[in-house]
């Protein structure tokens, strides 16, 4: 329960104001069709962050312990640093003109590459090295995303205006700080 709870409140941190978060306000305010951008989202994040979470439950075979606990520090100190930069949502990450793939579909794809090498998804890796329950940690991170991106698709612009995004990435840096020097000092879950 502790990975599925940690999981989904980073990840739930991490996506305010994240360049996902605002292709999903992109998507909403073009197609103006919540549900299948909600679903294509839900099932490009199950995919990726499933990916990610074998990849850091692999991650954590191979290195063992004694080195694990080092990278997991580094990174998580690096996503403290990263948390602290804005993104912001490129010209060529919007969808194209005509959605050939319907909406869901344009939504999974644009979605799916959107969140490729993202903080989230990298936050999944080290998330799924340091629990051995990695699966409850793909359905935190994924419930974590949908948390804050699906808001965004049904209330768009008020609730974007509304968050302080800046005191929620400053908070977030420091759970990922705290979580890093705690993996460097050995605390184990």
């Amino acid at each position: 329960m502790e990975a599925y709870l940690v999981a989904t409140g980073i990840v739930a941190l991490a996506e305010i104001g994240d360049k996902t978060q605002l292709l999903s306000l992109v998507l909403a305010a073009r197609f103006r069709r919540p549900w299948p951008i909600v679903w294509g989202i839900f099932v490009a994040t199950l995919a990726n962050h499933a990916l990610a979470g074998a990849v850091g439950h692999w991650v954590m075979r191979v290195l063992g312990p004694d080195v694990l606990r080092w990278v997991l520090g580094a990174s998580f100190i690096a996503m403290a640093v990263w948390m602290l930069i804005p993104d912001r949502l490129d010209d060529d990450d919007a969808p194209a003109a005509a959605p050939r793939l319907g909406v869901f579909g344009t939504t999974l794809l644009a979605f799916f590459l959107a969140e490729m090498g993202d903080k989230t998804q990298v936050a999944t890796v080290a998330l799924a090295a340091q629990y051995p329950q990695w699966l409850a940690v793909v359905a935190g991170t994924t419930l974590g995303m949908m948390l804050a991106n699906a808001p965004v698709v049904w209330f768009g612009d008020r609730l974007v205006r509304r968050v302080p995004i800046r005191l929620v990435h400053g908070v977030s840096a420091l759970i990922f700080l705290a979580l890093g020097v705690l993996a460097l000092f050995g605390w184990d879950n």
